[in-house]
């Protein structure tokens, strides 16, 4: 009686055993459909996430309209399989510079929005005045009984996809040699 309820409770043990490893298994497939694997090369630049729920004031952000990330910040080492040891900037030299690469997103540099300073002309009192570039499309916009002329007005040293609907008589006014 003994040797059989020793052989029972082992059978048993193994097929929890491998139910248990199915189950794993399963909720690991499930896991790794929802989630990409991202590895960063040293020299990269990356943004660290700045969690709402701690270490807010410790990036000295404090508002929830301020960006969810900051930076961007180069990768010094690789530490382990999914931690980077990043060079900060001396305003934020309080936090500690080894992140999980799950607060970390890469970093993309976007030639076309890059400026030289000889582009940039600065009045006296130290303002820059954006100049239109060229009128990208005109549009009728109805308000009640009204009709209000617009014109979609691309910017110097912006992006097409910046343009911005201004009203026609303004940008007339303004800028009439658009017209």
């Amino acid at each position: 009686m003994g040797a059989t309820f020793v052989d029972e409770t082992v059978k048993k043990v193994n097929l929890i055993k491998e139910k248990l490893k199915a189950a794993q298994d399963r909720q690991q497939k499930y896991y790794n459909q929802k989630h990409k694997f991202v590895e960063f090369q040293v020299g990269d630049f990356v943004y660290v996430k700045v969690s709402p729920m701690k270490g807010v004031s410790r990036f000295g952000r404090v508002s929830k309209l301020n960006p969810r990330y900051v930076g961007p910040f180069e990768i010094l080492e690789r530490i382990g399989k999914s931690a980077y040891r990043l060079l900060l900037s001396d305003q934020i030299s309080d936090v500690h510079n080894v992140f999980h690469v799950s607060s970390l997103r890469k970093w993309i540099s976007d030639y076309d929005k890059k400026l030289s300073a000889d582009d940039v002309a600065i009045q006296e009192n130290l303002q820059y005045k954006e100049e239109p570039e060229k009128i990208l499309a005109y549009d009728v916009r109805k308000l009640r009984n009204k009709q209000i002329p617009m014109v979609k007005v691309q910017w110097k040293h912006r992006t097409a996809r910046e343009a911005t609907w201004e009203k026609e008589s303004d940008i007339r006014q303004a800028y009439p040699y658009l017209f």
